[in-house]
């Protein structure tokens, strides 16, 4: 494999110092290499993902038993639509690695390759519960895309519906919770509650991840400037039972409660309208070019291909960015398009 050109300005030392160090098992020459390569995919992963992935695979041609460069190499072919290849070499990732990985991002590719049962597989594990929250909340919303895939709209806003669901909050991942919970909204045919959400969203949005300024101009027809813009009534924002304590995956997405019952945003029944809805890689050297839907052989098979990416919420996720500790300062660890 021919590598691909390397701009002169890029250096090794431009990769993260934790990544540098997992490079050490590596010749001086080869591990200095690899880290350019690396540096190279993170700057290009949002600009040119194809690109991007010919860095990711030659460093991985040239270090495939560093688990942190299977990692960078999964993560690249995720938003370069290689979906089978980036979901051997995120399993590879964590076998080499141990931990929870990213379970999200698995899960969000099972469900660009059609699977959403087996998405919905990923969030019930045991290693959930090792998750940080940043990263709990992007199961939660993958879970609930799989939930859609499946035509269960109440369950998928359902699932969503945990103490983070909250108008008020600011967590770095307020925002595209409360665009996902909007999104589901609208799927289910509650348009007055996806907007008032979708105004949430945007007015959590400080970091511009989602297009919820859009999602409200193309469902009201108007422009909005700031969240202030659109004024709804004082209300309360309960949650349901389900979601009384701390958030868990597993159980979210699998109670489905009557469409009826409350939920965050749901306007007081009195005053709304009556008629209104309530597996492992292995290390080859090359990947086979033909893509490859896994139907559960083994996990030691990488191979590329691609599929459609669910319809609005395509990584559930939207912006999920390759993690910065395996290619580079430029590379974000949290992507799951707001979906």
């Amino acid at each position: 494999m021919r590598a691909p050109v390397l701009d002169d300005a890029i250096a090794a030392s431009d990769l993260d110092s934790e990544v540098r160090r997992d490079l050490r098992g590596l010749q001086k020459e080869t591990a200095e290499t690899v880290a350019r390569h690396l540096v190279a995919a993170g700057s290009l992963v949002d600009d040119d993902p194809q690109l991007a992935l010919e860095h990711a695979r030659y460093a991985r041609r040239r270090a495939s038993r560093i688990a942190v460069v299977r990692e960078a190499s999964g993560i690249v072919a995720y938003h370069a639509g290689e979906w089978t290849e980036a979901l051997g070499e995120l399993r590879a990732a964590r076998r080499m690695g141990g931990g929870p990985g990213h379970l999200a991002l698995m899960a969000d590719i099972e469900r660009a390759l059609g699977r959403p049962e087996r998405a919905l597989e990923l969030t019930r594990g045991p290693e959930v519960a090792d998750l940080a929250p940043a990263d709990r909340i992007e199961l939660l919303i993958v879970a609930a895309g799989a939930r859609r895939d499946l035509g269960e709209l109440d369950a998928a806003i359902v699932g969503l519906q945990v103490p983070d669901l909250d108008p008020a909050r600011r967590d770095p991942w307020s925002a595209r919770l409360f665009y996902a919970y909007a999104d589901n909204l609208l799927a289910a045919g509650r348009e007055a509650d996806a907007v008032q959400w979708f105004v949430h969203a945007h007015d959590a949005d400080v970091e511009g991840e989602t297009d919820a300024a859009a999602r409200i101009a193309e469902l009201t027809g108007e422009e909005l400037e700031s969240a202030d813009d659109i004024t709804f009534g004082e209300e309360e924002y309960p949650l349901d039972d389900l979601s009384a304590g701390e958030a868990d995956v597993s159980t979210a997405v699998e109670d489905v409660v009557d469409p009826g019952s409350p939920d965050p945003g749901a306007p007081d029944p009195a005053a709304s309208d009556p008629d209104a809805s309530d597996p492992d890689a292995s290390d080859p050297d090359a990947l086979d070019p033909e893509p490859v839907v896994d139907q559960g052989g083994s996990d030691d098979e990488t191979s590329t291909g691609s599929g459609p990416v669910p319809a609005e919420d395509a990584a559930t996720t939207g912006d999920t960015d390759v993690n910065e500790a395996a290619t580079g300062p430029d590379i974000d660890d949290e992507r799951p398009d707001a979906r």
